[in-house]
């Protein structure tokens, strides 16, 4: 088994669909289940002020400045299909809006509570967590996802709560995936130079944006995940298995 040697790892920093947890369950169960409340968490919560703090970034990410502006055209009925239909169409773009995906996690946070939804996430995740504290690494997830959403998916897993082995969430208010300066925020946050950080993510973008803020990389290689171009720098790894050398963090062949 060869051995990639890099400075030794501090902190491992995850994305969560295509790494952590499988395309299909965001895809096939979470999505759609947003989708089919979407209307009725609308209508029942408006004057909340959560869904209010959603509604005004969802203005600002399509480019009004508050949410009064994007529909002054509209009454509340009006507003609130005119919200619906710019929901819909950012999920069909599969958008990562900052203001959707506060608004997605405050919809599936219902789902969690009733027990209808239950994160996927591969079985070498939850091993790799507790190996990995026994190390003395820190574990943290980035994600488009809201940071309250990516803790609600991992309080409810199919592995049961997970949330305890992260010390710290981030999402698009740190800045965009495929940015470096977004990287070099979270070094900053984590409080651990970048080349003791580990990210491991199923994008190349990502990845690359996150080498270039002087992390060290792995590409994450699960089934239903898009193919990636060949030629690209990041080790491949099939597993969470991979990561076990408590010095230098990454042991990989093409096995695992």
């Amino acid at each position: 088994m060869a051995q990639y040697s890099q400075p030794s790892i501090e902190a491992v920093l995850l994305d969560i669909e295509g790494t952590t947890s499988s395309i299909a369950f965001v895809y096939n169960e979470l999505f759609p289940y947003v989708r089919a409340h979407l209307e009725a968490f609308l209508k029942e919560n408006w004057d909340a002020p959560a869904v209010i703090d959603a509604r005004e970034q969802i203005a600002r990410d399509g480019g009004a400045t508050d949410f009064a502006a994007w529909t002054s055209h509209a009454k509340r009925e009006g507003a609130c299909q005119t919200l619906l239909n710019h929901l819909r169409s950012l999920m069909d773009a599969d958008s990562k809006s900052t203001g959707l995906k506060n608004l997605q996690g405050q919809i599936s946070r219902a789902g969690y509570l009733s027990g209808a939804l239950r994160s996927h996430v591969y079985p070498d995740v939850h091993v790799a967590l507790q190996r990995w504290k026994t190390f003395g690494w820190r574990s943290y997830i980035f994600s488009s996802g809201s940071i309250a959403a990516q803790k609600q998916f991992f309080e409810h897993t199919v592995a049961g709560n997970l949330l305890p082995y992260f010390s710290g969430h981030f999402d698009t208010t740190t800045g965009p995936k495929r940015e470096i300066e977004s990287y070099r925020k979270i070094a900053a946050g984590i409080g651990r130079p970048p080349q003791n950080i580990l990210f491991v993510s199923d994008v190349l973008a990502e990845l690359d944006a996150a080498l270039a803020a002087g992390f060290q990389t792995a590409l994450a290689l699960r089934p239903g995940n898009a193919p990636v171009n060949p030629g690209h720098c990041h080790p491949p790894i099939h597993s969470f298995d991979a990561i076990d050398d408590r010095q230098t963090g990454l042991r990989y062949n093409s096995a695992i």
